[in-house]
Protein backbone atom coordinates (compact mmCIF):
# COMPACT_ATOMS: atom_id res chain seq x y z
CA UNK A 1 0.00 0.00 0.00
CA UNK A 2 1.77 3.17 -1.05
CA UNK A 3 1.76 6.42 1.13
CA UNK A 4 -1.05 8.11 1.98
CA UNK A 5 -1.96 11.95 0.71
CA UNK A 6 -2.98 12.61 4.83
CA UNK A 7 0.36 10.84 5.83
CA UNK A 8 2.37 12.40 3.39
CA UNK A 9 1.29 15.94 4.29
CA UNK A 10 1.54 15.04 8.02
CA UNK A 11 5.22 13.68 7.30
CA UNK A 12 5.84 17.19 5.47
CA UNK A 13 4.59 19.40 7.90
CA UNK A 14 6.62 17.41 10.58
CA UNK A 15 10.19 17.34 8.70
CA UNK A 16 9.12 21.34 8.02
CA UNK A 17 8.81 21.82 11.70
CA UNK A 18 5.16 23.15 11.47
CA UNK A 19 3.51 24.67 14.46
CA UNK A 20 1.31 21.53 16.04
CA UNK A 21 2.49 18.81 13.34
CA UNK A 22 4.16 16.34 15.87
CA UNK A 23 1.12 17.00 18.46
CA UNK A 24 -0.77 15.52 15.23
CA UNK A 25 1.70 13.16 14.67
CA UNK A 26 1.69 11.28 17.80
CA UNK A 27 -2.31 11.58 18.23
CA UNK A 28 -2.19 9.76 14.75
CA UNK A 29 0.26 7.10 16.00
CA UNK A 30 0.11 6.23 19.26
CA UNK A 31 -2.34 3.69 19.07
CA UNK A 32 0.05 1.69 16.59
CA UNK A 33 2.70 1.72 18.90
CA UNK A 34 1.01 0.99 21.75
CA UNK A 35 -0.75 -2.25 19.89
CA UNK A 36 3.35 -2.85 18.43
CA UNK A 37 4.45 -2.75 22.46
CA UNK A 38 1.84 -4.58 23.79
CA UNK A 39 2.18 -7.35 20.49
CA UNK A 40 6.21 -7.93 21.03
CA UNK A 41 5.65 -8.45 24.64
CA UNK A 42 3.12 -10.70 24.19
CA UNK A 43 4.67 -12.86 21.51
CA UNK A 44 8.28 -12.67 24.06
CA UNK A 45 5.90 -13.63 26.74
CA UNK A 46 6.33 -10.40 29.08
CA UNK A 47 4.43 -8.37 30.72
CA UNK A 48 5.65 -4.63 31.42
CA UNK A 49 4.30 -2.71 34.07
CA UNK A 50 2.30 0.88 33.19
CA UNK A 51 4.80 2.80 33.80
CA UNK A 52 7.41 0.63 32.07
CA UNK A 53 5.03 0.66 28.92
CA UNK A 54 5.03 4.74 29.23
CA UNK A 55 8.69 4.76 28.89
CA UNK A 56 8.82 2.84 25.89
CA UNK A 57 6.58 4.84 24.14
CA UNK A 58 8.94 7.23 25.21
CA UNK A 59 11.58 5.46 23.62
CA UNK A 60 9.67 5.31 20.40
CA UNK A 61 8.90 8.38 19.42
CA UNK A 62 12.63 9.63 21.13
CA UNK A 63 13.84 7.77 17.70
CA UNK A 64 11.84 9.54 15.88
CA UNK A 65 12.81 12.52 16.71
CA UNK A 66 16.21 11.55 17.42
CA UNK A 67 18.79 13.65 14.93
CA UNK A 68 16.56 15.68 13.25
CA UNK A 69 13.78 13.24 12.55
CA UNK A 70 16.35 11.03 11.32
CA UNK A 71 14.13 8.22 10.90
CA UNK A 72 11.85 9.82 9.08
CA UNK A 73 13.92 11.43 6.98
CA UNK A 74 14.80 8.22 5.36
CA UNK A 75 11.53 7.15 4.76
CA UNK A 76 10.93 6.67 1.13
CA UNK A 77 7.83 6.36 0.71
CA UNK A 78 7.12 3.33 -1.03
CA UNK A 79 5.10 1.64 1.68
CA UNK A 80 2.21 3.18 3.75
CA UNK A 81 3.86 5.48 6.83
CA UNK A 82 2.17 2.88 9.74
CA UNK A 83 4.02 0.26 8.28
CA UNK A 84 7.54 1.51 8.45
CA UNK A 85 6.55 2.87 11.76
CA UNK A 86 5.45 -0.53 13.00
CA UNK A 87 9.28 -1.72 11.57
CA UNK A 88 10.92 1.31 13.67
CA UNK A 89 8.58 0.52 16.72
CA UNK A 90 9.17 -3.01 16.83
CA UNK A 91 12.87 -2.44 16.74
CA UNK A 92 13.09 0.06 19.95
CA UNK A 93 11.18 -2.08 21.94
CA UNK A 94 13.24 -5.71 21.46
CA UNK A 95 15.76 -3.41 22.45
CA UNK A 96 14.11 -1.98 25.36
CA UNK A 97 13.14 -5.29 26.41
CA UNK A 98 16.88 -6.83 25.93
CA UNK A 99 17.60 -3.70 28.07
CA UNK A 100 15.49 -4.05 30.62
CA UNK A 101 16.85 -8.00 30.92
CA UNK A 102 13.07 -8.27 31.20
CA UNK A 103 12.42 -12.15 30.38
CA UNK A 104 9.52 -14.52 31.32
CA UNK A 105 10.10 -17.33 33.48
CA UNK A 106 8.64 -20.69 32.75
CA UNK A 107 6.70 -21.27 35.65
CA UNK A 108 4.27 -18.15 35.15
CA UNK A 109 3.37 -20.26 32.00
CA UNK A 110 2.86 -23.87 33.32
CA UNK A 111 -0.67 -22.78 34.43
CA UNK A 112 -1.84 -20.25 31.90
CA UNK A 113 0.47 -19.28 29.18
CA UNK A 114 -1.08 -15.65 28.91
CA UNK A 115 0.55 -14.75 32.54
CA UNK A 116 4.37 -13.72 33.30
CA UNK A 117 6.09 -11.60 35.40
CA UNK A 118 6.48 -8.30 35.70
CA UNK A 119 10.10 -6.71 35.90
CA UNK A 120 8.59 -5.17 39.79
CA UNK A 121 9.16 -8.40 40.86
CA UNK A 122 12.09 -8.53 43.54
CA UNK A 123 15.77 -9.98 42.55
CA UNK A 124 15.18 -13.16 45.07
CA UNK A 125 12.23 -13.84 43.32
CA UNK A 126 13.49 -14.00 40.13
CA UNK A 127 16.66 -16.05 41.50
CA UNK A 128 14.24 -18.70 42.85
CA UNK A 129 12.18 -18.40 39.47
CA UNK A 130 14.76 -19.24 37.53
CA UNK A 131 16.03 -22.15 39.64
CA UNK A 132 12.52 -23.28 39.15
CA UNK A 133 12.94 -23.02 35.49
CA UNK A 134 16.28 -24.93 35.21
CA UNK A 135 15.05 -27.49 37.66
CA UNK A 136 11.80 -27.86 35.03
CA UNK A 137 14.79 -27.86 32.17
CA UNK A 138 16.16 -31.13 33.52
CA UNK A 139 13.40 -32.88 32.96
CA UNK A 140 12.93 -32.14 29.46
CA UNK A 141 15.26 -33.60 26.41
CA UNK A 142 18.07 -31.86 25.26
CA UNK A 143 16.66 -30.60 22.13
CA UNK A 144 13.44 -29.12 23.88
CA UNK A 145 15.02 -28.51 27.05
CA UNK A 146 17.28 -25.73 24.46
CA UNK A 147 14.39 -24.18 22.71
CA UNK A 148 12.70 -23.50 26.15
CA UNK A 149 15.96 -22.17 27.80
CA UNK A 150 16.74 -19.88 24.47
CA UNK A 151 13.13 -18.31 24.26
CA UNK A 152 12.20 -18.02 27.96
CA UNK A 153 15.40 -17.25 29.09
CA UNK A 154 17.43 -15.47 26.34
CA UNK A 155 14.48 -13.90 24.99
CA UNK A 156 15.28 -15.63 21.54
CA UNK A 157 12.28 -15.02 18.92
CA UNK A 158 11.39 -17.90 16.97
CA UNK A 159 13.20 -17.08 13.68
CA UNK A 160 16.65 -16.97 16.25
CA UNK A 161 16.11 -20.02 17.45
CA UNK A 162 15.11 -21.78 14.17
CA UNK A 163 18.36 -20.83 12.69
CA UNK A 164 20.15 -21.94 15.76
CA UNK A 165 18.43 -25.30 15.92
CA UNK A 166 18.36 -25.86 12.43
CA UNK A 167 14.65 -26.65 12.84
CA UNK A 168 11.57 -25.09 10.54
CA UNK A 169 10.55 -22.14 12.22
CA UNK A 170 7.10 -22.95 12.16
CA UNK A 171 8.00 -25.98 14.43
CA UNK A 172 9.22 -23.97 17.18
CA UNK A 173 6.12 -23.46 18.93
CA UNK A 174 4.86 -27.06 18.77
CA UNK A 175 7.93 -27.71 20.39
CA UNK A 176 7.83 -24.60 23.27
CA UNK A 177 4.03 -26.13 23.81
CA UNK A 178 4.74 -30.24 24.04
CA UNK A 179 7.90 -29.03 26.60
CA UNK A 180 5.15 -27.08 28.00
CA UNK A 181 3.35 -29.98 28.90
CA UNK A 182 5.11 -32.17 29.81
CA UNK A 183 6.40 -29.91 32.41
CA UNK A 184 2.89 -29.01 33.38
CA UNK A 185 2.42 -33.12 33.78
CA UNK A 186 5.57 -33.53 36.02
CA UNK A 187 8.11 -34.48 33.13
CA UNK A 188 9.18 -37.12 31.57
CA UNK A 189 12.76 -38.30 32.63
CA UNK A 190 15.61 -37.55 30.56
CA UNK A 191 16.24 -40.60 27.88
CA UNK A 192 19.71 -40.50 27.78
CA UNK A 193 21.83 -42.10 24.20
CA UNK A 194 18.54 -41.05 22.38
Amino acid sequence: MPLSDIDRILLDRCLARESRAWREFVDRFLGLVVHVINHTCQARSVRLAPADVEDVISEVFLTIVNEDFAVLRRFRGEACLSAYLTVIARRVVVRELLRRKVTATLTDFLDDPSRALDRTAGPEERLTNRDEVLRLLDRLDGSEADVVRMYHLEGKTYHEISAKMGMPENSVGPTLSRARAKMRRGGEPVRQGN
